[in-house]
């Protein structure tokens, strides 16, 4: 059985319940990474490749639509049509108790309902024999830590991974400066070659390649 289908929530419902608004669209993010629609663009970037794959979530649509042209992350979760799509998203869930107004966080069955998935699918040691629906539940439910261990290069190539709090979503870059300082120290733990120019591409979307892995 997949894992969202069994826990009743969207992936990105489930990110955003456990994470917050940053953490659904990390998510999002990763979807449409897995089905081929979105990669690594010029300084960090995301964009769009390709036509729309069928049967996207509308909140993903949301998200494909905004990278049509390259975005950092921290600029797409900002975009005006991102945060409609969260305010959108919100409304089911606090409809359901599962959050609580006026700020809209969490409440805590809903914090007991993720640990509970979290427990029931625990953070996979490697990425080989997943397929793309167990990987994207592990990111929904094991933030950083997934991205960590299931797609590293990608996450650390758009600035969507950030060291700390594995357990507790996923956050976006806060900044330049230190994402730069931790990327080099995680860099030499990466097996094969990080690529070449880093940050500094010329070209279109995905003109660094991913070189394959993730």
């Amino acid at each position: 059985m997949d894992g969202a289908a069994e826990i009743g929530w969207e992936p990105h419902e489930i990110a955003l319940l456990g994470g917050g608004p940053r953490a659904a669209v990390t998510v999002a993010v990763v979807a449409l990474h897995l089905r081929g629609a979105v990669e690594t663009g010029p300084r960090r970037t995301l964009c769009a490749t390709g036509p729309e794959p069928e049967g996207l979530h509308p909140f993903e649509g949301t998200v494909l639509d905004c990278l049509r042209e390259p975005l950092t992350a921290r600029e797409l979760v900002r975009h005006p049509d991102v945060r409609l799509a969260v305010a959108l998203t919100r409304i089911p869930l606090a409809e359901e108790g599962l959050l609580r107004y006026p700020g809209l966080g969490p409440t805590r069955s809903a914090r007991r309902r993720v640990e509970f998935w979290r427990q029931r699918h625990p953070l996979p040691a490697v990425r080989h024999g997943l397929s793309d629906e167990d990987t994207l539940l592990a990111v929904a439910l094991h933030g950083d830590a997934a991205l960590r261990v299931l797609l590293p290069r990608f996450a650390l190539r758009t600035g969507l991974m950030v060291p700390g709090a594995p357990a507790e979503g996923v956050r976006f870059s806060l900044g330049r400066r230190r994402f730069l300082r931790w990327r080099d120290e995680y860099e030499d733990s990466l097996s094969g070659d990080w690529g070449t120019g880093h940050g500094d591409h010329s070209g279109g979307c995905g003109s660094g390649g991913e070189g394959g892995g993730d």
